[in-house]
């Protein structure tokens, strides 16, 4: 084990599958010498050199495109957007070309794409900057959608990201590029798509969360604890394809479910959760399900009105006491 921030975390994970496969390389807005604003890029140039981190223009429709192109051609492109919010601008090149030109072409085209980048609040970047867009990539079939929360989970869902021959849509978070963890040193460690993660067990309340709101989720069941409530705290760590499972396993022993999400509340991906578990453990349930997201506005440049807007660790212990006093 090495500790590591999550940004080198993701920075070593990309070096490591550039060393091991020849196709692998990286392109996106300053990622050469400045190595990306938030340095997941960092000095990888000096290894690879400018043809495999490769700056581009600023039109994330123009080199999203080019990345499809490479993958279809049989490189292995790691398309790193400078703010995810920013994917809205090559939505025709994501939903509608990465998403289904192996489907359209019989299984006969592989598109090993992924595209990164950051997310989020924490840093006042207001509404264009600021937004969590991971639930709109879950409605289009086609792409995966990985969502890491710590180094070690971002290492390697990276790895199992660039090692698939399907487009990955890889969300990391800005206020977590800081985080210090245990890292694996292994280069094969790899963290299957599919397969939550039990970040807390406990028996009175199931919470599912993911990116920033893990840790959230895991400073309310600390609190809940002193009051006696042994919250169980789930990271579906990829939405695409969802652990769907684990979740329900939880509710069966629980009860009670609380989906926290940073995302937009209405018909976030919080809303399919809390569905598939009424679904399919309605007579499980001892409450009805609550979920917590994001107000329906615009991200608030202040950081004061922006806590307002989202959710924060009081609102979850709140959400999980109401479920356990439903019943």
């Amino acid at each position: 084990m090495s500790i590591k921030t999550y940004a080198m975390a993701i920075r070593d994970t990309m070096a490591e599958e550039m060393r091991r496969d020849h196709r692998v390389f990286i392109m996106g807005e300053d990622v050469e010498t400045l190595g990306g604003v938030f340095g997941c890029t960092k000095d990888l140039y000096k290894e690879f050199g400018t043809e495999r981190v490769r700056n581009t223009p600023i039109s994330e429709a123009g080199f999203v495109g080019a990345g499809i192109g490479a993958a279809c051609a049989g490189m292995r492109p790691i398309v790193e957007l400078m703010y995810m919010d920013f994917t809205f601008v090559a939505m025709d090149q994501l939903l509608n070309q990465a998403a289904k030109t192996r489907y359209i072409f019989g299984g006969n085209a592989k598109i090993p794409l992924v595209i990164r980048g950051q997310q989020g609040i924490g840093r006042g970047n207001a509404a264009t900057h600021s937004q969590s867009v991971e639930t709109f990539f879950m409605h289009i079939p086609g792409l995966k959608v990985a969502c890491p929360s710590t180094p070690a989970d971002a290492a390697g869902l990276l790895r199992t990201a660039i090692r698939d021959d399907n487009p990955v849509m890889f969300f990391e978070h800005k206020a977590l590029y800081a985080r210090k963890g245990d890292v694996p040193d292994d280069p094969e460690y790899l963290i299957p798509f599919g397969k939550a993660d039990v970040k807390r067990a406990g028996t009175d309340v199931t919470i599912v969360a993911n990116l920033l709101y893990v840790s959230r989720a895991l400073e309310a069941a600390d609190e809940l604890e002193k009051e006696g409530i042994h919250a169980e705290v789930i990271d579906p760590r990829t939405l695409v394809p969802l652990d769907i499972d684990t979740i329900i396993k939880s509710v069966k022993k629980t009860g009670r479910l609380v989906v926290v999400h940073e995302a937009h509340r209405n018909a976030g991906w919080g809303a399919e959760i809390a569905a598939q578990v009424t679904e399919a453990a309605f007579p499980y349930l001892d409450a009805a399900p609550v979920r917590l997201g994001t107000a329906p506005c615009p991200l608030p440049f202040n950081l004061g009105l922006e806590n307002a807007a989202t959710p924060q660790v009081a609102d979850i212990i709140k959400a999980a006491k109401a479920v356990l006093y439903q019943a």
